[in-house]
């Protein structure tokens, strides 16, 4: 059953669209830049474009010359990650070492999900995961987290 909503896009501010495209592509080879287009803002020009599928994809704008923007994720206001759910999580594992990325926070095996965290040249962490299960409550089982808090 589909579900009434799902989360078409995100939109991320990077330094280099080039290396965020070949970062995005690394990982997801049948993505495509669907659109690509000039910026004319008030005080400076940038690009942005989307990179994806026609179902969902990744906005990506440059960012406006000497902006840092870099943040403590986790700790400070913004997005903490992206998850992307994969068929082979194996098979982006090798796509990505062999791109020389270097993978980023390593998770304890679980009996119905293989998870993986990188990181972006942005810094921007990405969370690669392969369900092993179809039944929901094995797929949204947190019980090997030490201290599950409801929200």
């Amino acid at each position: 059953m589909d579900e009434p909503c799902r989360l078409e896009h995100a939109n991320l501010t990077v330094t280099d669209l080039d290396a965020a495209v070949r970062f995005y592509r690394t990982a997801f080879p049948h993505w495509r830049i669907r659109w690509r287009a000039r910026i004319h803002g008030v005080d400076w020009d940038g690009d942005w474009l989307h990179l994806g599928t026609d179902a969902v994809y990744v906005a990506l704008q440059s960012a406006k010359p000497g902006a840092d923007g870099r943040r403590e994720p986790y700790e400070d206001p913004g997005h903490n990650h992206l998850g992307f759910v994969v068929d082979d999580l194996d098979a982006v594992r090798e796509r990505l070492t062999e791109a020389g990325y270097e993978e980023g926070l390593v998770v304890p095996p679980h009996p119905f999900r293989k998870r993986m965290y990188w990181h972006d040249p942005d810094g921007n962490e990405v969370e690669f995961i392969e369900y092993l299960s179809d039944v929901p409550g094995e797929r949204n089982d947190y019980s090997d987290v030490d201290e599950p808090k409801a929200l």
